[in-house]
């Protein structure tokens, strides 16, 4: 790990270089149809590489269809829609950044509303679909109960994310992230407060961890040994009876093990109506924890907005990049502005030096 890092050093993962330390953290979209891409997709990620992050990731790729947050979701679960995304990677590999890809199952937590539409709105027909879970536990009370995959159907899942991993190299994106946080169904096997099965899948940490480690597996050999993995988890549940930090910590040496390259640590979304401590850079103490006890790289994610904030959990090795989500929402050219306040040289696209 590098002591001298900062924000806008470059960090070299499996021969793939990224130019800051400055990730557009994955965030769903809603604007998908069958799960394919749109012109939403090209411009909003093409303008944040234009804004000159570091990696780009595209939002939350169903590896099936019921893997869907909402009908609107992005999906990656058949080879149709690898031309669709070939655009949008190659306009952020064109603008310097690297092109990244979230791989996820939304499990128990699918076949929901867009955020925006009314709570009473009708679902097409085409957006109802019977989830499914580590058990037939409900998210919540205003939940339906999903369906718990048998053991046959949980070994299945490993080769839909490996699936979906080639068609994301094929797109043209050269880092993939498995999404096992936020209470979406990796995430849902891992934690106790969702996974009470009997099988090998369910019971002490072994069992509720091996999905994942056998999704990290496929993937891994789906991609091969030069493209970078990411796994983001949520690092704690945010109750004593769920996932704790210490969890956390032995699944990432597991996972670095494993190949694995960095860990996105976030947190909570198993259960509603947790209390947590939400503030500027909350979940960075999770990051740092993890890399500093695991020896593996960290993202730290949650309420980074201000540059001197960011550089410092680099420098002080919190995290060895920081995800932004909201705050390149609110403006796409948030590092440009980041270099300027930190003292740092970052040229500009061609097209923009005029306002230089």
């Amino acid at each position: 790990m590098n002591d001298d890092a900062h924000l806008f050093s470059a960090l070299t993962v499996r021969g793939v270089t990224i130019r800051n330390r400055i990730f557009v953290s994955p965030m769903c979209q809603y604007s998908c149809v069958d799960g394919d891409a749109t012109d939403w997709h090209l411009v909003h990620l093409g303008s944040r590489a234009v804004g000159g992050a570091g990696l780009v990731m595209a939002e939350a790729a169903a590896v099936s269809p019921e893997g869907r947050i909402s009908w609107g979701d992005l999906g990656i679960w058949d080879d149709r829609h690898v031309d669709r995304l070939r655009p949008v990677a190659r306009f952020i590999s064109e603008h310097g950044a690297v092109p990244a890809i979230q791989l996820a199952h939304a499990g128990r937590k699918a076949a929901t509303r867009r955020p925006w539409d009314a709570p009473d709105a009708p679902l097409p027909a085409d957006a109802r679909w019977e989830t499914v879970s580590a058990t037939a536990r409900a998210f919540s009370a205003d939940s339906a109960a999903p369906r718990a995959l048998s053991t046959a159907e949980t070994a299945a899942l490993p080769g839909l994310f490996a699936a979906a991993a080639a068609r994301s190299i094929d797109a043209g994106f050269t880092v993939v992230e498995i999404h096992a946080a936020h209470g979406y169904l990796l995430h849902q096997y891992l934690s106790p407060l969702a996974n009470d099965r009997t099988d090998e899948y369910g019971g002490d940490f072994d069992g509720r961890t091996r999905l994942l480690l056998e999704t990290v597996a496929a993937v891994r050999d789906a991609v091969g040994d030069a493209i970078p993995v990411f796994v983001r988890i949520s690092a704690t549940d945010w109750r004593n009876d769920g996932w704790s930090v210490d969890d956390s910590v032995r699944l990432a040496r597991l996972l670095d093990h494993a190949g694995v390259d960095l860990v996105d640590c976030s947190s909570g979304g198993i259960v509603p109506n947790v209390p947590i401590p939400v503030g500027p850079g909350f979940q960075t103490p999770l990051a740092a924890a993890v890399r500093l006890q695991a020896g593996i790289r960290t993202g730290a994610v949650g309420m980074i907005t201000a540059p001197e904030q960011a550089d410092q959990i680099v420098r002080t090795g919190h995290a060895d990049a920081v995800l932004l989500a909201r705050e390149l929402l609110r403006d796409p050219y948030w590092p440009y502005h980041a270099a300027r306040r930190l003292g740092h040289d970052v040229p500009a696209p061609p097209q923009y030096q005029r306002a230089w």
